[in-house]
């Protein structure tokens, strides 16, 4: 295939910056990313903030769970000084700051619920209740591993583009997406390789690609002629 996939940055610029930072997302655009992926979770004050893991320990420097924190007390991590003394400050951004600074741009968005450990109850409503104050419904695709969760969406807004996570090779993947009525999976170029991916793509799924960081490895993709709509990777510099 000679399109040129379209690149979402993975959380950012995060081979290069903290990842789901303002920081990261504004290197992704000057980097000539054409879209953003980033991570969404709930606080116990029912704020949503940008963050991959359940717990803030990794990638800030405070401990506890986001689903036990209130906003106040997120936000009075550092989000930037694990990946660089550089980023020292950073804080974990709320998706209404990210839609604000997103209105600027014409950047692509995936959303990620990080539903498949904690629930997050009604985190759907507000990720759509927010995509729709900004109007941001015709940029945004909305993705979760857990299919559940992409399920709520579709009731709450059958019209909003929504695409399934596959971690690895999973045989009843494409089952589960037809079942929803999926048009595109996010998966890892293992599943593309293989046959599940191909009969994906044979039925008219979009194959998005994650985490995929070296032109080498997009190179074998295409020299497979495996159709390919979108990469997502740390490094979109390496792309753009």
């Amino acid at each position: 295939m000679n399109k040129k996939p379209v690149i979402f940055a993975h959380r950012g610029a995060s081979g290069t910056h903290p990842e789901n930072t303002m920081v990261a997302f504004e290197a992704a655009a000057e980097k000539g990313a054409d879209g953003i992926e980033l991570d969404v979770q709930m606080t116990r004050d029912g704020e949503i903030v940008i963050i991959h893991d359940e717990t803030v320990k990794r990638t800030t420097n405070g401990r506890g769970a986001i689903a036990r924190m209130t906003m106040a007390e997120v936000s009075e991590l550092d989000a930037g000084s694990w990946f660089s003394p550089v980023f020292a400050g950073e804080k974990i951004p709320t998706l209404d700051e990210f839609f604000t600074w997103a209105a600027g741009n014409h950047l692509q968005i995936n959303i990620e619920l990080k539903t498949n450990k904690v629930p997050y109850h009604g985190i759907e409503k507000q990720v759509l209740d927010l995509i729709e104050a900004y109007n941001m419904r015709g940029r945004v695709i909305i993705s979760s591993f857990n299919f559940d969760s992409i399920k709520r969406v579709i009731e709450l807004d059958p019209y909003i583009a929504v695409a399934g996570l596959i971690w690895k090779i999973r045989r009843d993947a494409l089952a589960r997406a037809k079942d929803l009525g999926l048009t595109a999976l996010h998966t890892q170029a293992s599943y593309a390789f293989s046959n599940y991916g191909k009969e994906a793509v044979d039925s008219g799924m979009l194959l998005r690609l994650y985490t995929i960081n070296h032109p080498k490895e997009w190179q074998r993709i295409k020299n497979s002629g495996i159709p390919v709509e979108a990469l997502i990777t740390d490094f979109p510099e390496r792309f753009s």
